[in-house]
């Protein structure tokens, strides 16, 4: 079942068309990554879900009926500009808007102060905003947004300002509310808190979605036909051993590796026994595997193509 569904969606500004018919299906509970580059669209499409724009043509279905005003309390937004009142102390804040958005204040000031308590800011509750790191200031709206417990979740750059260990803590609660049964769109830039966190994915790029599918049938699909191999011997050898059986052959420089190290695109998707019984014949064969292309590689390699004359196909998994 699908919490969300934006159909055809197309909206223009003077002189620019931002979106250009495009289609996405949020399931629900899962978490569904909407991804870009720099002005692509995706905030335009933020936007329009959120009820802050109109598209110009096409709808947003949101949980079996066409979005209206009133959708936007099932909604916790954290956008990518922030907008905390700097001179309000940290708790009487957030009881603000925990108040604006529903919640009597007795239930708001004990769910804020189990949130502040397990991300560990609770020491800031009586400080002024202004005080507050980037970072600590993410974490405070982080909780705004998610206290309502709304049904769906979006988050535009989430960790922004954040360093590796806070961008753990919160993929852990991003994680632990998608366990509960919330929805999320996550918007981002950072390819690993994609492969960590999402369970589908639209790509986005020059107003167009270019690309959707589950992370992982993606990986399959765009690392078809390639494969890493491990080796002892003559790097010139593996190469003229496997010329009949691969179109590309390179060998990977990393000190860190105990053996050689090599990745190769069959030509054919049944060379693969050729290419083993080659390479054995030519080098001492360690290990043969499939190569699982990174989110970071899928990315590039679709925007790439996506910006010749005349995109190619891609592999949609619907």
């Amino acid at each position: 079942m699908n919490i969300l569904e934006a159909r055809n969606i197309v909206k223009d500004y003077t002189g620019h068309r931002a979106l250009d018919d495009v289609s996405i299906e949020v399931p629900q509970g899962k978490v569904y990554g909407l991804l870009g580059p720099n002005g692509a669209g995706k905030t335009t499409l933020i936007r329009i879900i959120n009820h802050i724009t109109a598209p110009d043509s096409g709808e947003v279905i949101f949980d079996g009926h066409r979005l209206v005003q009133d959708d936007v309390r099932s909604i916790g937004y954290l956008p990518e500009e922030r907008g905390l009142y700097k001179k309000m102390k940290v708790g009487e804040q957030a009881l603000f808007f925990a108040r604006l958005k529903g919640l009597d204040r007795a239930e708001a000031e004990k769910s804020l102060k189990e949130w502040f308590e397990r991300l560990d800011i609770m020491s800031w509750w009586g400080k002024k905003v202004e005080e507050l790191s980037k970072g600590m200031a993410q974490k405070v709206q982080f909780i705004i947004t998610v206290l309502h417990r709304p049904k769906l979740l979006i988050f535009d750059e989430p960790f922004s300002g954040f360093d590796p260990i806070n961008v753990q803590v919160l993929t852990r609660e991003i994680l632990r509310l998608k366990d509960e049964g919330a929805t999320v769109i996550f918007s981002t830039h950072n390819m690993a808190s994609v492969e960590e966190l999402c369970d589908r994915i639209s790509l986005i790029n020059r107003s167009h979605n270019i690309l959707t599918g589950d992370v992982d049938e993606l990986r399959r699909e765009f690392g078809k036909n390639k494969f890493t191999l491990e080796f002892d011997g003559n790097p010139d050898a593996l190469r003229a051993a496997l010329e009949a059986s691969c179109t590309a052959v390179d060998i990977v420089e990393d000190v860190r590796r105990k053996h050689l190290a090599a990745e190769i695109t069959l030509a054919a998707g049944d060379a693969r026994r050729a290419a083993i019984a080659a390479a054995n014949a030519a080098v001492d064969l360690v290990e043969f595997k499939p190569k699982m292309m990174s989110m970071s590689d899928i990315f590039i390699k679709a925007v790439e193509q996506s910006n010749y004359p005349t995109p190619p196909e891609f592999p949609t998994h619907e």
